[in-house]
């Protein structure tokens, strides 16, 4: 299973954590672990993730994100950088790859 180019959108359709790196990472693998979850299985069945920034320079504050959910996981990882998004509020988009068992 592939989530794809999941984007830092807030509950109510706007940007979620303007300006924070972190707190848009969180909600991408929110919105990552309700699909997954959809599917029937877990973050712990996830196996490679993509990190795309903006400014690749704040790598540490979606790698903290991410650490958090996946500490125990440790699936394969990789950041990259991007001339941007859809829209110019999105600082970060995460993607995941799974297997469902």
């Amino acid at each position: 299973m592939a989530v794809a180019g999941t984007a830092p959108i807030a509950a109510n359709g706007g940007v979620a954590a303007p300006g924070d790196v972190y707190g848009q990472a969180r909600r991408c693998l929110e919105i990552i672990e309700q699909a997954v979850s959809a599917a029937g299985t877990t973050m712990a069945q996830v196996i490679r993730t993509r990190i795309m920034l903006i400014d690749i320079s704040r790598w540490r504050d979606a790698a903290r994100a991410h650490g958090e959910v996946f500490h125990d996981v440790r699936p394969a990882c990789t950041f990259v950088q991007v001339s941007g998004f859809i829209d110019p509020a999105w600082l970060v988009e995460i993607e995941a790859d799974c297997v469902i068992e």
